[in-house]
């Protein structure tokens, strides 16, 4: 079997959105679904207030998108739910009525197509929401319900909204608002697989699949891969998975994974002892300890060890999600620290995806706080927004940089070197992580005759031909 993943995905720079927080639409609605009280555009996020960002809105911003060097979507569920990040779903085949229902999906697509922009979904397949249609007739009916066998029903009778009775089903992670399918009846599995073909057969570009690794029927996401691939062989398949992810990876489920082993190692580098342990701890990434250049080196090498190369080019790379507190808070504010992660996380193998508001600099501790409205312009961190459209440009302009082979040519101290190869296209990456100066001669990191020309510096380090020069806290990129 010949393991292929989709090619544009090598090649892409993502951008993920909440969609209720990212931009109301400016046109007039008349939908009386759309007509409703939200909280102030501006006001901190909450759990369950709604802020009224839209899919339409999504389709005014992608000139924005495009300029940013963006060329694919990772949008959260849009599905009919009742929670504002809509994980609850009711009806897999209705968009939520606040982002603009259908018709604003249809409309939002064709204008992301039309400026050459990939969108993947947010697949919750594992369980669904309390008025999911089918879950619903079970606490009207009780055991009379026909659709009994689609959940793990373990007693009677179901309680699914008092907290000091049991509730006699199965819920994601013991949530009662979160029931659980029952993958191994055949009607749900067949259910879930052609929810999948349908927004294929609607045109998007493929699916991120949320907590993959709680269906455990056998063959599942085999038999997912293989509709979704016989309907377009370029769909994206992409999984959540925190850990290491071999077992998903072999070419018969997953073209990539989230990758949060490399989040977190890279925010461990970067940073060091800037990491806000109230901000980490939590969310099982583990951006700590701090990590020297050695203990860098060794977690990237076994990481790019563990997959096969079409799998380790189709990985979604992330510094942010809306599950973890964002990049800016997590480094304690420091500048230095949000530059060197970006960096390492442009110049790495797999897509790069930008958490929507890191590229102005929005802070954001744990959840609700980490899906802000998106800021005016006003608010925007200026020096952060022009390193990211550097840093796109740089990652667009050199294929090296997107397929080619990684090689750590130095890491001691604090200093790590590391080298992006595809035929005569080659460029080296240097970091200094620490607060002293670091001075390397070219011989000792390069092969004799190589002529680095930075084309990416910050913090003031240089290269000329005879000396790599990385002041604290500063980073650089070459071409050779």
């Amino acid at each position: 079997m010949v393991f292929q993943t989709p090619d544009w995905v090598k090649h892409a720079v993502f951008y993920q959105i909440f969609p209720d927080r990212f931009a109301r639409t400016q046109r007039s609605v008349t939908d009386p679904a759309m007509a409703v009280a939200l909280e102030a555009w501006e006001s901190p996020p909450t759990l369950f207030g709604y802020k009224g960002g839209d899919l339409w809105g999504i389709a005014e911003q992608l000139d924005y998108l495009v300029d940013l060097g963006i060329t694919a979507i990772y949008l959260t569920p849009i599905f009919q739910s009742t929670s504002n990040h809509r994980y609850h779903t009711h009806d897999y085949y209705q968009v939520d009525p606040l982002l603009g229902g259908n018709q604003a999906f249809v409309d939002f697509l064709a204008a992301a197509h039309r400026k050459n922009l990939r969108v993947v979904l947010d697949g919750v397949f594992n369980h669904c929401g309390r008025g999911f249609f089918f879950f619903n007739d079970i606490l009207e009916n009780g055991p009379h319900s026909p659709w009994l066998d689609w959940f793990k029903v373990k007693n009677w009778p179901l309680s699914a909204y008092d907290g000091n009775l049991p509730a006699n089903y199965q819920g994601w992670v013991n949530n009662r608002a979160l029931p659980e399918f029952n993958h191994d009846n055949p009607a749900v599995r067949e259910y879930i697989m052609q929810i999948g073909e349908h927004w294929i057969r609607q045109g998007i570009d493929g699916w991120r699949l949320d907590v993959p690794y709680e269906v455990e029927t056998a063959g599942f996401w085999q038999e997912f891969r293989d509709r979704i691939k016989a309907l377009n062989p370029e769909a994206y398949i992409v999984g959540e998975i925190w850990t290491e992810a071999s077992p998903w990876l072999d070419g018969t489920q997953f073209d990539g994974v989230m990758n949060y082993p490399f989040t977190g190692a890279t925010i461990a580098f970067a940073a060091g002892d800037r990491v806000r342990m109230d901000l980490v701890e939590i969310p099982h990434y583990f951006p700590y300890p701090a990590l020297d250049a050695p203990g860098y080196a060794q977690k990237i090498q076994r990481l790019l060890g563990l997959y096969p190369w079409e799998a380790q080019l189709a990985q979604l790379n992330l510094l942010s999600s809306h599950d973890v507190a964002r990049l800016y808070s997590v480094v304690g504010d420091d500048e230095a620290s949000v530059v060197l992660a970006t960096l390492l996380l442009f110049t790495f193998p797999g897509a790069p995806s930008i958490y929507y508001g890191d590229e102005v600099g929005l802070p954001g501790e744990l959840d609700p706080d980490c899906r802000r409205t998106f800021p005016p312009e006003s608010q925007w961190n200026q020096r952060i927004v022009q390193l990211y459209r550097q840093l796109i440009n740089l990652r667009h302009r050199y294929p090296a940089l997107r397929t080619g082979t990684y090689g750590v040519v130095y890491a001691e101290g604090e200093t790590y070197v590391f080298t992006r190869s595809l035929d005569s296209d080659r460029l080296a990456v240097a970091l200094n992580t620490g607060t002293a100066p670091i001075g390397l001669t070219t011989d000792t990191l390069l092969s004799p005759g190589a002529t680095p020309d930075p084309v990416f510096a910050y913090g003031g380090a240089s290269w000329d031909p005879h000396k790599l020069h990385l002041p604290p806290r500063s980073g650089l990129m070459a071409t050779l």
